[in-house]
């Protein structure tokens, strides 16, 4: 059995999960996620990026790394917006 695809569903999941609360938040003139969950979210997912980048682990480096870049997208709007 592939086992990957246990992970990329996982990722497909966790996108369609954060997309909608991204798109808002780039229309929004204001970002109403708390700070400290983006931080902690965004710090984690990069730490488990490394993570994931030494263990060679494709799928938690993908994931991982997405991870980063949306939830750092969106720490970014709330430092630029507010």
């Amino acid at each position: 059995m592939n086992y990957d695809l246990y992970g990329l569903l996982g990722i497909a999941l966790i996108l369609i999960a954060w997309l909608p609360e991204t798109v808002k938040n780039f229309k929004a003139t204001q970002v109403k996620t708390r700070t400290e969950f983006l931080l902690l979210y965004t710090f984690g997912s990069l730490l488990l990026t490394i993570h994931a980048f030494i263990l060679n682990d494709l799928v938690f480096l993908v994931l991982n790394g997405l991870a980063t870049v949306i939830s750092g997208a969106n720490l970014v709007l709330k430092f630029t917006r507010g």
